[in-house]
């Protein structure tokens, strides 16, 4: 059924101009506000819970202005499995590359950090056409293993290197000549509540994936964030905003605090943006957070000599 549903619908439509798919993202943006609200509890409960100041009129437009956001980056992301080279160029730029660029020139391989927020599939076709770097996604594996090739493989096609959250040192440690720039989406619901990083986030006591601060300090990799802002329909500009060069002068959960409220900070500004259909906040909160934060920064330290 998912070859079915691959070779004879969703390829053939990847070759439609983004306009039409955009006219038919149209129509299901009317169902989806009308006979079939998907995830509606969860966008509701999420928006409710990080604008608790918000009104209920405001809470409303949040949740229709995303509902049109989502189809227009399903259309987008449809049209992401057959888009060119050339065009994509066209539909992604960076206001500030010379950050990279500099980076490039001291031979500092980077950690590209961002959240989902507007279309980072766009982001992960286009690094390796952006940046100098050779560009690594990382990721988890799709419930589908034949989905799951199948959009790595377009995910891969002008140049970025797609590689498993389990398996990526391997893909680092390749190469070594070449200097990386590896991407790392941070705003998922961490697997498990007592090795994550707590902190506010968007109102409320929120798990945090530790994984590029660990990575960072273990690597030395300088962290860089991205902001992806919505110039058009269809268009989008990144802005890049540097961390640090510097890993090992950064204290525990300095990384993970500073690419966090970048991202809050751009939540709040433009919040139908964000994926608020995901179940982020389904991690319970520790019973003694104070403790299980100092045990945490305490081992971290001891790991890296801080």
């Amino acid at each position: 059924m998912a070859k079915i549903a691959y070779y004879i619908f969703v390829i053939p439509l990847s070759y439609l101009p983004l306009v039409v798919l955009y006219a038919l993202m149209d129509v299901f943006y009317v169902l989806l506000i009308t006979l079939i609200p998907y995830r509606k509890k969860v966008i509701v409960q999420n928006i409710d819970r990080s604008f608790p100041d918000k009104t209920k009129k405001e809470k409303a437009k949040i949740k229709r202005l995303f509902y049109r956001h989502l189809t227009q980056l399903l259309a987008e992301s449809v049209k992401g499995l057959s888009i060119s080279e050339q065009e994509l160029k066209k539909r992604i730029t960076v206001k500030n590359p010379e950050l990279m660029d500099s980076l490039y020139s001291k031979g500092k391989n980077v950690l590209l950090v961002s959240g989902h927020y507007n279309n980072w599939e766009w982001v992960i076709l286009a690094q390796s056409l952006l940046f100098k770097h050779e560009a690594i996604g990382i990721g988890m594996p799709m419930t589908s293993k034949f989905w799951d090739k199948k959009i790595n493989q377009r995910r891969s096609r002008f140049g970025m290197k797609v590689v498993h959250a389990k398996n990526y040192k391997e893909a680092l440690t390749e190469n070594k000549n070449q200097l990386k720039s590896v991407l790392v989406l941070s705003d998922q619901s961490p697997a498990d509540s007592m090795k994550s990083y707590w902190m506010p986030f968007l109102n409320q006591d929120t798990a945090v994936l530790f994984g590029a601060e660990m990575m960072a300090h273990q690597l030395n990799y300088a962290v860089v964030y991205y902001s992806l802002r919505k110039v058009k329909r269809g268009k989008y500009e990144m802005e890049l905003f540097l961390i640090t060069d510097n890993p090992s002068e950064k204290s525990y959960g300095e990384i993970t605090e500073s690419h966090t409220k970048l991202l809050e900070k751009e939540i709040s500004k433009d919040p139908a943006f964000w994926l608020w259909s995901h179940k982020r906040w389904k991690r319970d909160v520790p019973t003694d957070l104070e403790g299980l934060k100092e045990k945490q920064r305490t081992a971290f330290n001891e790991k890296f000599n801080l």
